[in-house]
């Protein structure tokens, strides 16, 4: 059974970078397409960035263009987002989550396991 834990969230200031963390275990994590969801409570969960199997292919939410990058490192069977000039409106709860589909989908439901989350806070 995969299991997926996140950290690496934290409360910033407007502007500051962060990055998150995913340990992928119980699997080879070869195996999985790999993506960062974030939800705000009360809404549906937002797709923030996918990562295919080898790392080549990503995808980013357009709301996060340019300020985040997703990566692999195999070594250590992680996944990570790298959020520079965070805006408040980047406030949510972010979740890691994998799943076997290429090129990595924006659809939640296209994911099979999902991390626990880790929150961010963006502060003006």
């Amino acid at each position: 059974q995969v299991q997926l834990a996140e950290s690496g969230g934290g409360s910033v200031q407007v502007g500051d970078s962060l990055r998150l963390s995913c340990v992928l275990s119980g699997r080879n994590f070869r195996s999985y397409t790999m993506a960062w969801f974030r939800q705000i409570s009360g809404m549906e969960r937002e797709f923030v960035a996918g990562s295919s199997r080898s790392g080549e292919t990503t995808a980013y939410g357009d709301s996060v263009k340019g300020r985040f990058t997703i990566s692999r490192d195999f070594a250590k069977s992680t996944v990570f987002l790298q959020m520079n000039n965070l805006k408040p409106e980047d406030t949510a709860v972010y979740y890691c989550a994998a799943g076997s589909r290429f090129p990595p989908p924006s659809t939640g439901s296209s994911y099979n396991f999902w991390g626990q989350g880790t929150q961010v806070t963006v502060s003006s």
